[in-house]
């Protein structure tokens, strides 16, 4: 068994670099990997690099890039010398980009030349230092975007004898190691204070119900400045000497399949949006691509062959060595887990917030329950606040070293979710089951209460929605007493269809909008066919632009209902 002398990033550095010294770390797909031990030089040398800069313990360090080698470094560098790291969404749009700088305090910033525009107007309140990702060069002021597009680099990993005189700073257990700004459905970002004692605790933890060890490969699909891909993507393989892989290209199958052949990775961390997507667009179409398929898909017996043999080609295109494929952020839609759970694929499904380091529950692929997250981490309490008598649905609550110590600067926010004994309020509504796994309902805010009182998930109902052929995406909610679906459909299939007719284009353009207010209202009573009748749909409606996402592809709720 694996100890540190203290829960510190450093001291997992340290360990790595002794244990694995030769073995791969970090590398973009297609390149040759850095050791563990050039990687301990970079990360020293960057450190360096900071504290020439005049960081200090305690000090914020913003970090903006998209997933690379060079931001690994750079976290780490950070941590090391016990300033405080604190990561920014590439999705974030200029002003949440200035307002997290200025909110967070950073007296420097780790940016990509990619997404340097980002900060390049920014006013620069105390004059932080920039530096480059791509080559760790610290940016003139006054220079432009174009004259800082440059391919990711790295200097030979020597030591920098510049900075061997140097006094680095020894972070604690309890230092603050993270302020990560959340971009939750409500919006309005928050900065989670995150300690090196939070998220390592969190990783350790997370060893005892799925290990990772040297033989491990991983391609990275997520941002590595959300907690679930850093935490469990990142730091978990750094600590047991597996080697995680970058794309360098936007994540689209036709550079995802390529990558996969080529790595083979047997682990993967996505969320629910990446395989539904493969599910509806690819496999479900296969499964049903005659009328005689169609018919024997209804049927519980073929259906579970024919998902074998899919899940089997899946796992193929994955790369055949899988043997952990997780699933969190939002909840997976019911007929792709049916199909990843019948076909024997080796997923699981976990459940996490940032505030929680992320992970609360999940479990080994072999101890899945089908449509539960798992069963909580072991050093954590888990408990269902208040739970209905009848239904045992509750808010689940949980209670930890792995639970933030609050918001940045934000004290009445912090006592909205954080009791004083401890127990954090997760916002989501939960089952507790006595074997110990944790059903999740749907969001406590989401959650709306019908006529007679009944609770509805507009998760659940959406689920339902989703499984309609026509149907990419779906968003339920309530106004003036009814339920009202927005919902996106796949028009490109429908163009298609419609592409091969001998007519004019403005009639074509008339013959698919009569078609799709007709779907509407097949969707409407193919969904009040499968509901309970308090659940039943008033009104369905096209949302005809792409729904505003969070980074982990949950819809922006707010954005929708907030008139």
């Amino acid at each position: 068994m694996v100890t540190y002398s203290s829960l510190t990033l450093k001291d997992i550095l340290n360990r790595s670099r002794v244990q694995y010294a030769d073995l791969p770390s970090l590398s973009f797909v297609g390149e040759k990997p850095i050791t563990y031990n050039d990687l301990s030089i970079h990360i020293t040398n960057t450190s360096g690099l900071l504290i020439s800069l005049g960081i200090e313990k305690g000090d914020r360090v913003a970090l903006l890039g998209e997933n690379s080698p060079n931001w690994g470094i750079a976290y780490f560098a950070i941590a090391c010398i016990g300033a405080v790291v604190v990561p920014i969404l590439p999705d974030f749009s200029v002003v949440e980009v200035q307002r997290i700088i200025e909110h967070s305090g950073a007296k420097s910033i780790f940016v990509s030349s990619k997404l340097y525009p980002k900060i390049e107007n920014i006013g620069r309140i105390g004059s932080p230092d920039v530096i480059l990702l791509n080559n760790f060069q610290v940016v003139m002021p006054g220079e432009s975007a174009e004259s800082l597009s440059v391919d990711y680099t790295l200097p030979e990993p020597i030591a920098n004898i510049e900075f061997s005189g140097f006094n680095y700073p020894e972070p604690m257990e309890e230092d603050l190691l993270a302020i990560l700004y959340t971009s939750g459905t409500t919006g309005n970002p928050k900065g989670v204070m995150l300690t090196h004692k939070n998220i390592i605790s969190n990783c350790l933890s997370t060893f005892q119900i799925q290990e990772i060890n040297s033989n491990d490969r991983l391609v990275s699909l997520l941002p590595l400045s959300h907690t679930y891909e850093c935490t469990i993507g990142f730091i978990m393989p750094l600590m047991r000497g597996a080697s995680v892989y970058y794309l360098q290209k936007p994540p689209t199958a036709a550079v995802i399949i390529p990558a996969l052949q080529l790595i083979k990775p047997t682990m993967m961390l996505v969320v629910p949006l990446i395989i539904e997507k493969i599910f509806k667009a690819k496999i479900l179409p296969q499964l049903t691509s005659s009328k005689l398929k169609a018919k024997l898909y209804q049927k519980p017996f073929f259906r579970k062959l024919l998902h074998k043999v899919a899940a089997h080609k899946l796992h193929k295109t994955f790369g055949g060595k899988l043997h952990f494929f997780g699933i969190g952020g939002s909840k997976l839609s019911y007929d792709v887990e049916r199909f990843l759970f019948e076909g024997g694929f080796p997923y699981a499904i976990g459940y996490g917030m940032t505030e929680a380091s992320p992970l609360i529950s999940g479990c080994a692929p072999s101890l899945v329950k089908f449509r539960c997250a798992g069963f909580s981490i072991p050093g954590q309490e888990v408990k269902i606040h208040e739970p209905n008598s009848d239904t045992g649905e509750g808010e689940v609550w949980v209670r930890g070293a792995n639970i933030m110590s609050g918001y940045y600067n934000d004290e009445q926010a912090t006592k909205k979710v954080l009791t004083e004994d401890g127990w954090l309020k997760s916002g989501d509504l939960g089952i507790l089951h006595p074997n110990g796994f944790i059903e999740l309902k749907g969001r406590l805010k989401n959650m709306i209460v019908g006529p007679s009182g009944e609770n509805i998930y507009p998760e659940d109902i959406e689920d339902v929605i989703n499984t309609h052929a026509m149907v990419l995406e779906s968003m339920v909610y309530e106004m003036r007493g009814k339920l009202i679906a927005k919902v996106q459909l796949n028009r490109e299939e429908l163009q298609a269809k419609y592409a091969m007719l001998k007519e004019t284009a403005l009639t074509i353009q008339q013959m698919i909008d009569e078609r799709i207010l007709e779907i509407m209202k097949e969707i409407q009573e193919y969904v009040n066919s499968r509901v309970a009748t308090f659940s039943r749909l008033h009104l369905v409606i096209e949302q005809v632009e792409p729904f505003e996402k969070t980074p982990t592809h949950k819809i922006k709720r707010y954005f929708y209902t907030a008139n």
